[in-house]
């Protein structure tokens, strides 16, 4: 059979366990700025196949704990800056190793909770300022994971994603910027995760969401755009929060997703004919966890990460 109608399993586990076996080739380094999200995406990705055991543990907690710095936050690698990009995939890894005891979790709640405006209730990635709704989830999903969403203040953090809905119903990075579907996932995604999804109006995004399926079954990002796996993460979670994943062709998508594999090294690529990496791996993974294939856990559409996880922690939804 070929890879169009067939998930390749095995092939994406042995493609993930060897990531860290490049270490001569320049995008091993390349990438090492975004190395902690990188372990996050290939742990969750091995998780959803029922693989998880694929990685060593204690080697991964290790390498999480060399990358948190004083100020409670983690850097993208060991002896960067703190940035809540990467804040949240530690947390995500912890929570997934059941170790968020194994650390200060105050210290991490720290961190978050000093990254947040509190005029306009926006939240800063870093020490630098920049500000972006992406950030807001981060911070939002981390000390949601944390059991500490008390630490801020949440309904200011909820006002600021408000503004940045745009009259098509979707969102941007900051009040006024274009609607994108990655953006989406972060503002639905947040306030879904703070019981605020009253303030989405649904069927506007929803049609906004449905409309990013090409004919050839992909989703893109927004109009014009090609079609990329990553949104069978970013339009499909969305889409999933609000009750409206059946607006799509669930077939054709699956059937793009498959068609993105790498039928020799494994791994799954932005679409066909690509190089696979570890990135659309996680996500055409975890897309395909939505759309219903049994054969992989079921993913939560508000953090990525395995169901069994976030209810391990209270989340349910």
């Amino acid at each position: 059979m070929s890879a169009e109608s067939t998930f390749l399993k095995e092939l994406h586990v042995k493609f993930i366990k060897q990531l860290d076996d490049n270490k001569d080739e320049l995008e091993y380094w390349t990438g090492e700025h975004l190395r902690l999200s990188g372990v996050y995406w290939a742990l969750t990705a091995l998780d959803l196949m029922h693989s998880l055991e694929a990685f060593q543990k204690e080697e991964v907690l290790e390498f999480v704990l060399s990358c948190l710095n004083d100020d409670g936050g983690f850097g993208g690698f060991t002896g960067y800056d703190s940035h809540l990009l990467y804040t949240l995939s530690g947390v995500q890894i912890l929570a997934t190793y059941n170790a968020l005891d194994r650390f200060d979790k105050e210290k991490i709640v720290e961190f978050v909770s000093c990254l947040q405006d509190r005029t306009s209730g926006a939240f800063r990635g870093d020490k630098w300022g920049e500000v972006d709704t992406r950030f807001s989830y981060c911070a939002l999903s981390c000390l949601s994971l944390l059991g500490r969403l008390d630490a801020v203040d949440v309904p200011l953090a909820v006002n600021f994603i408000d503004r940045c809905k745009n009259f098509d119903g979707g969102y941007g990075n900051v009040p006024g910027s274009e609607s994108h579907a990655g953006q989406i996932f972060c503002c639905v995604g947040a306030l879904s995760i703070t019981k605020s999804l009253h303030l989405v109006d649904a069927d506007q995004l929803g049609w906004w969401l449905a409309e990013r399926q090409l004919k050839n079954g992909g989703l893109n990002g927004r109009p014009e755009k090609l079609e990329d796996v990553c949104y069978s993460w970013w339009v499909l979670s969305s889409l999933a929060m609000l009750d409206r994943i059946h607006w799509i062709s669930k077939d054709h998508l699956r059937k793009f997703i498959l068609s993105a594999q790498d039928e020799e090294t494994g791994g799954i690529a932005d679409r066909a004919g690509d190089y696979p990496d570890v990135f659309h791996t996680v996500f055409g993974v975890a897309g395909l966890s939505l759309l219903g294939d049994e054969t992989l856990k079921k993913v939560d559409p508000r953090y990525c990460m395995p169901v069994y996880v976030t209810n391990r922690l209270g989340l349910g939804s």
